[in-house]
């Protein structure tokens, strides 16, 4: 009976998967690829629990709250660190690309590697309560990351795929279709904005926020020298004032400020290799280490990590999609890979 129920409940919808990031939050629909991004925050009202915004609306609000509501960033450092915020982010979302059909949607969603069984059951129940239809089933962001930049998993060959997203940088070294070696790092894109705000506030006094710190991550700095390095004008409240100020900061200045976390990615990147059998590195020395998530995007990033690792990086198309692409890819080829899914602990 409960097989029917979940044919009729499954009739109408449509498949879905899910790139839950600390970050950004993607969405891929089987048959229509790629169809929503949208940043991981929720602005909920402190005493109701009644949720006000999701997604860029309730990030431009990081900041500005008034008393009684507050921007919420459900997930930190990969997992889940407010469910009640986190199932109603996703079931909003859910509800933006289902187009209000009936049914329940089967649903792939991505989680760190090596994720423990407690923290499976999370995310499972997340998408269950969210409006997901039984089982669901998890996919390894590596994983994800390495279907999505059209690396063939199964093949008897070493495959080395870097994925720094927001919260987490996940490496693994890929054979046969499963993860042989892999490390969930969690240090990554916030992190840097982090380094930023925080050298900033160190060296000049002024005091800057999260979206201003992003912004000059995406635009001011490098990972690797730039041709002709610029000077940019960063306006902020003076720390010692309290008024609004304005310094000049080199771009060679905000490199200095994130080379400590981008040298211990690199360093993260080393030891999986160190622990990897030796010819599947060989295999990866030959073809090189793929780079993916927003993190990638970073300017210079690859010749950083290429310096420091002694291996060719190549940045892949779409490195943002990667894991939601390579997830969808498992539902529009879900009796070939579905190998590669954990399903639901509860099944």
């Amino acid at each position: 009976m409960a097989r029917v129920a979940n044919s009729v409940a499954g009739l109408f919808a449509r498949d879905i998967a899910v790139d839950l990031g600390t970050s950004t939050t993607v969405i891929y629909v089987r048959s229509a690829g790629v169809v929503l991004e949208e940043p991981s925050v929720a602005a909920v009202h402190e005493s109701t629990g009644r949720l006000l915004a999701v997604g860029r609306s309730a990030k431009e609000m990081i900041g500005r709250t008034p008393m009684g509501i507050r921007a919420v960033r459900p997930l930190r450092g990969g997992t889940i660190s407010d469910f009640s915020v986190c199932e109603k982010m996703l079931r909003y979302f859910i509800r933006k690309v289902h187009n209000s059909r009936p049914g329940k949607p089967r649903m792939v969603i991505c989680a760190p590697s090596g994720i423990t069984p407690v923290e499976q059951r999370a995310v499972q129940e997340v998408a269950e309560y969210a409006g997901a239809r039984k089982p669901v089933f998890i996919i390894e962001e590596p994983l994800a990351a390495a279907i999505g930049a059209g690396i063939q998993i199964a093949e008897a060959r070493g495959s080395m795929i870097v994925d720094i997203g927001g919260g987490t940088t996940e490496i693994a070294v890929i054979s046969l279709g499963g993860i042989v070696v892999s490390r969930s790092f969690r240090l990554a894109g916030d992190d840097l904005d982090r380094s930023i705000k925080e050298f900033v506030d160190k060296e000049y006094a002024l005091d800057v926020g999260e979206q201003t710190a992003e912004v000059i991550k995406a635009k001011y700095t490098s990972a690797w020298p730039l041709t002709e390095e610029m000077n940019c004008d960063i306006l902020g409240r003076d720390r010692r004032s309290g008024l609004p100020k304005t310094v000049t900061i080199s771009t060679k200045e905000f490199r200095g400020a994130i080379y400590g976390p981008i040298r211990d990615i690199a360093s993260a990147i080393r030891s999986v290799l160190d622990e990897s059998p030796p010819e599947l590195v060989a295999d990866v020395m030959e073809s090189g280490i793929y780079l993916a998530g927003g993190g990638s995007l970073l300017l210079g990033m690859a010749e950083f990590l290429t310096s420091e690792v002694g291996i060719p990086f190549r940045r892949i198309k779409n490195p943002r999609y990667a894991v939601a692409i390579g997830s969808g890819l498992s539902l529009e080829e879900f009796s070939v890979l579905k190998s590669v899914l954990l399903p639901s602990s509860s099944e």
